[in-house]
């Protein structure tokens, strides 16, 4: 078992695991193998993050059947030498002077389809096209967006304590004062909440008061709260590699009539999106069950974004809660349930929660409590 403050570490046995299932999935996929570049989905893969990114060429080739080669500059081979996962690896160093694509080219198969990382850089795919020009490639996203969905029971415990982190941050902000300062002071306390809570990454912390609610991705700015506001919080970044997203929604002083109305609704459609949340599922149906409570009461076209989105190694990606994403949910999925209404000029409302798909239903990782809540 793992606690929030140690969690279990990955052996080079989960990263085999992984690097196996991904080249297994490339194959079912008609693709000749993987490229993955240094990001999010090699550190997911193989545990290895550069300390820099350069315009050395380092480059992981997953094939079915044949053993993981990661290609890096000599000058680093060392580090990737100590990462976790190097025993499922073989190394294939290359020095300054000579062509980094000649050592990759014998790797692929010269008339293959490759799936490539999302953010490998151009001169890298542009160097193997001009050494290899039958081969083609699609980004993993196309491809295999389900590359890094799935998590196993210690991605979840990881997850799980960055939700209970992001839970304890929103509990310490309602004590801090919100009238009378600007949004970026609120901005500052959750970003200090969130790395005293343990997050060794914050990605971002949305302070949108008043009319700045109706932007759902609001920039904190030098805008003073007053009472009467409403608030929209979104905060989160990474604890221990995985990352947290959560959203609430607080009123300076006593709501309208109006304001609280809106916030019930949107947490009727909060709850309605992750009541939906079982394996077998298609992603579509939780935005669907969401939209139609917004919908219900009339305010369908001021919900101006999916409902949810993945969460993992990064914040923020596949799979997406949206209108005709029609990809099941399978057990060990995470991703967001976020509805929100945004009155232009007036103020938003969201509410979110991360959610991880169990044998039978939905797990949420948030637990604070998605009433309206009233701050000074």
């Amino acid at each position: 078992m793992s606690s929030p403050n140690q969690p279990v570490p990955f052996t080079a046995d989960d990263y085999r695991a992984r690097m196996t299932r991904a080249a297994e999935s490339a194959a079912a996929a008609g693709l000749a193998g993987l490229l993955v570049a240094p990001g999010p989905d090699m550190v997911h893969l193989t545990g290895y993050r550069p300390t820099a990114i350069t315009e050395r060429l380092t480059v992981l080739v997953l094939t079915a059947g044949q053993d993981p080669v990661l290609v890096v500059p000599t000058l680093e081979a060392p580090d990737a030498e100590k990462t976790v996962g190097a025993p499922a690896l073989t190394l294939r160093d290359w020095t300054d002077g000579k062509d980094p694509y000649a050592v990759t080219a014998p790797l692929l198969d010269g008339r293959g389809r490759f799936g490539i990382s999302d953010n490998t850089w151009a001169m890298h795919l542009l160097g193997l096209q001009q050494l290899l020009p039958g081969t083609s490639y699609a980004s993993l996203t196309e491809v295999l967006p389900m590359l890094r969905a799935v998590k196993d029971a210690h991605e979840l415990d990881r997850l799980a304590a960055a939700g209970a982190a992001a839970d304890a941050t929103y509990e310490e902000i309602l004590k801090v004062r919100f009238s009378g300062r600007k949004e970026t002071d609120v901005a500052a306390d959750l970003a200090r909440l969130l790395t005293e809570a343990g997050h060794s990454q914050v990605d971002f912390t949305v302070v949108g008061s008043g009319p700045n609610g109706a932007n759902p991705h609001h920039e904190a700015g030098d805008r003073t709260i007053e009472r009467g506001d409403m608030v929209v919080l979104d905060f989160g970044g990474l604890k221990h590699g995985y990352g947290s997203d959560t959203s609430r929604t607080v009123h300076v002083g006593e709501p309208t009539a109006e304001e609280q109305r809106v916030h019930d609704i949107v947490r009727e459609a909060q709850e309605a999106g992750c009541k939906a949340v079982r394996p077998g599922v298609a992603c579509q149906e939780i935005d669907r069950a969401a939209r139609a409570v917004i919908t219900e009461f009339g305010y369908g076209e001021r919900f101006i974004h999916r409902t949810g989105h993945g969460i993992g190694v990064t914040t923020h990606e596949p799979p997406y809660m949206i209108e005709g994403e029609e990809q099941p949910l399978v057990p060990g999925m995470c991703f967001s349930v976020e509805p929100g209404v945004y009155l232009p000029g007036r103020f938003g409302v969201r509410i979110e929660d991360i959610v991880t798909v169990t044998e039978d239903g939905g797990r949420r990782l948030n637990a604070t409590a998605r009433e309206l809540a009233i701050v000074e």
